[in-house]
């Protein structure tokens, strides 16, 4: 754990390198990641950056833009920002630096006429967007800002016939995008459009003999996939029917046991996006002593609870 912690505190310690650098347009996530991270390993506390991280927040919102922000400093707003901005903002208490009907225009304003979202003014789709939308508009109590029906009917387009999702319709079936399509319509209570049985059948297939978790069939598992396939077989419930226990051996095995971090599978490098999916993961299967996390918002329990948030699920409202 204090390995984990001195390992996310220190990510930026070296701005001038190359990975620093060529990472720029993943900013605003990473943040997201390393902040959540260490919330999950209960070691925010009174983070002494607190207050330099939410004025960088908000030094990234795109003045061209009705209300969206960017992934750093002078880059073009976009709706994943946007969404990661708001859940660290969330994470801090500081959502009352917002300019809510400005953000919640931006993010309306995204909507296409068949019910899909575009990342930003560029254009393109694909269920990722739906999920920041929908995730956002919940946590800002704006949901009445967009078209519900048509979002779930066009989610539903994105349906195999294997019981999973795809980006968009007639694309295959991924684990991240099923995840974005199954907290999507949790969030709007759309759930009973699809068949659970079927989505959760999909879901189990993509544990491996190692215990961890690929994202499409004959590929090499992947630490985030903990993430996105145990929190939608939560929000579905049927969790149980994976094996935890090899999920969670797997995750350790993944860990840098020298200077902190998770890889994306054992014997890879650490980084931050790992790191937090997995940790993410082991919260959620109660392995170890992490924060509570929730499954749907992927914001810790305790913040959901302050911010006085819809439970969602029913295993969340305890």
């Amino acid at each position: 754990r204090e390995k984990h912690g001195h390992y996310l505190r220190h990510l930026d310690d070296d701005k001038e390198t190359v990975e620093y650098m060529m990472t720029e347009h993943l900013r605003m996530g990473g943040v997201y990641w390393g902040v959540s991270a260490m919330a999950l390993l209960d070691q925010l506390g009174e983070d002494a950056r607190r207050d330099e991280i939410v004025e960088w927040i908000m030094q990234c919102k795109d003045p061209k833009s009705l209300g969206g922000f960017g992934p750093n400093i002078g880059h073009d707003a976009d709706i994943t920002a946007t969404h990661y901005a708001l859940l660290v903002l969330s994470i801090f208490d500081a959502l009352d630096r917002l300019d809510v009907p400005a953000v919640t225009g931006f993010i309306a304003g995204c909507q296409q006429p068949d019910g899909s979202f575009s990342g930003d003014k560029w254009g393109e789709v694909d269920t990722r967007f739906a999920y920041c939308a929908v995730s956002a508009l919940t946590i800002l109590d704006a949901l009445d800002r967009i078209n519900v029906d048509a979002l779930t009917e066009w989610i539903l387009r994105c349906y195999n016939y294997d019981g999973a999702f795809g980006p968009v319709p007639r694309a295959e079936s991924h684990a991240a995008y099923t995840f974005c399509a199954v907290q999507a319509l949790a969030l709007i209570d759309a759930l009973d459009i699809v068949d659970l049985d079927r989505l959760g059948w999909w879901l189990c297939e993509r544990q491996t003999p190692g215990g961890g978790f690929n994202g499409r069939p004959e590929k090499a598992p992947d630490i985030c996939y903990s993430w996105w396939i145990l929190s939608a077989l939560t929000s579905i419930d049927r969790a149980h029917w994976v094996d935890g226990k090899k999920l969670a051996d797997f995750i350790r095995k993944a860990q840098d046991l020298e200077d902190g971090g998770i890889a994306d599978r054992p014997g890879d490098v650490p980084d931050v996006f790992h790191t937090f999916f997995g940790l993410a993961g082991l919260s959620l299967l109660g392995e170890e002593d992490l924060a509570p996390i929730h499954p749907v918002y992927a914001l810790p329990m305790a913040v959901v609870k302050r911010l006085g948030l819809p439970p969602i699920l029913e295993r969340c409202r305890a």
